[in-house]
Parts: structure tokens; C-alpha cells; sequence
């Protein structure tokens, strides 16, 4: 099953000019280079998820405790 996004899509109306233009300049189908894209996305997005999931349960347990958001730039603004 393919996906498309609808023609009147304004998205698509900006995204398809650039993709054709990427295929045409290294050779490779369009539909190559939307799969490539969206494997590397869904890849780093299910690290992501885990890497999330790990730290609230880290959280959750007790293992490690939340820092103040004002704390952190506190810190950030004395480092530099």
C-alpha cells in the first residue's frame, strides 16, 4: 500500500518540486528517497521513544530526580 498525500496538499505543493529535484541530481526514484527519509525518521523516533521511556520510569523509580527548567538555564547562564 502506497501513500500519497492529497495533490491539493500545500505541503506536497512545496515538497514535490524539491524531491524531484533531489532525484533528478543523484539518480534515484523519488519514492527511493521518501523511503530512505522515512526509515532514518522512524528509526531515530523509536530511539527516541525509548530513550523517553527509560527516563520516566528512571523518574517514576526514584532513580533520578527532575530538575527545575529555571534551574537548568541557571546553570547553562553560569557556564558560559
Amino acid at each position: 500500500m502506497v501513500l500519497r498525500p492529497p495533490e491539493s496538499s500545500s505541503v506536497w505543493k512545496g515538497t514535490r518540486p524539491r524531491l524531484q529535484e533531489l532525484a533528478a541530481t543523484i539518480g534515484r526514484a523519488p519514492e527511493e528517497i521518501v523511503e530512505d527519509a522515512m526509515t532514518g525518521y522512524l528509526a531515530e523516533f523509536a530511539q527516541v521513544r525509548d530513550k523517553l521511556d527509560r527516563r520516566y520510569n528512571e523518574m517514576k523509580t526514584g532513580q533520578i530526580q527532575p530538575i527545575d527548567g529555571e534551574e537548568v538555564f541557571r546553570q547553562l547562564r553560569q557556564k558560559i
